[in-house]
């Protein structure tokens, strides 16, 4: 059995990104999300990268007519619109794959917390210890993978959820390497909405033992006389 080598992997990992990409087209032109089943709530997170995403594919146009106009040659042309087309479908795919591949909070109180066709972190219930809304400005990349277990998956610089587990949980990067999180930060439109599917699921789902008991009318009433 030949042995695949880190390079092969990496391109692995890329070509089934593009794939799923493309794919994420198709969901979009169909008005389709996926992996959001009945009593699942989605979260969509696109809503400050998409100006953005949209105005680099128009630079991409208007570059490869700018550029069309002052190089005098055929076949520079038909290269650098292969590019720049190229360009412009990925970034468009990326745009459909975030839209179509929401986060997700599932009926049965678990998260999946997801970025286009990149990432994909599932958090099973029982290990969710809370969830808040939490609004940050991280730096740098769109995923940070910190030493101590926290996990920044920023849209647009900022994340609005923090959510905190019991115990570390693995997932895979972008390019095929595992890393585990103890605390996830990540981005949605809605984070109240997030949160309180989170919770509500989890109240659904927790055992009737675990909750606390409700305080009795009368003994608010006593400590409101008191």
């Amino acid at each position: 059995m030949v042995a695949v080598t880190g390079p092969v992997r990496v391109a692995r990992r890329l070509l089934a990104h593009e794939l799923r990409g493309l794919r994420g087209l198709g969901l979009w032109a169909a008005r389709r999300r996926h992996g959001v089943g009945p009593g699942d709530r989605a979260a969509a997170y696109t809503g400050p990268q998409t100006a953005t995403l949209f105005a680099f594919a128009f630079l991409a146009v208007v570059e490869t007519v700018a550029l069309a106009v002052v190089v005098p040659w055929p076949l520079a042309h038909a290269a650098l619109l292969f590019v720049d087309a190229y360009t412009v479908l990925q970034i468009v795919a990326l745009h459909a794959a975030c839209v179509t591949r929401p986060h997700v909070s599932g009926a049965d109180g678990s998260l999946r917390v997801r970025y286009g066709q990149l990432l994909d972190l599932r958090i099973p219930a029982p290990l969710i210890r809370g969830a808040r809304v939490d609004r940050r400005y991280p730096e740098g990349r769109a995923l940070r993978c910190g030493a101590d277990g926290t996990v920044d998956v920023s849209v647009g610089n900022q994340t609005t959820v923090t959510v905190e587990l019991a115990e570390p949980v693995a997932f895979v990067r972008p390019l095929g390497r595992t890393a585990y999180a103890r605390v996830v930060r990540l981005h949605a439109d809605d984070p109240k909405g997030l949160v309180d599917a989170l919770r509500g699921a989890r109240e659904r789902h927790e055992p009737a033992a675990d909750r606390p008991a409700p305080v009795p009318p009368e003994a608010c009433d006593l400590v409101t006389r008191e």
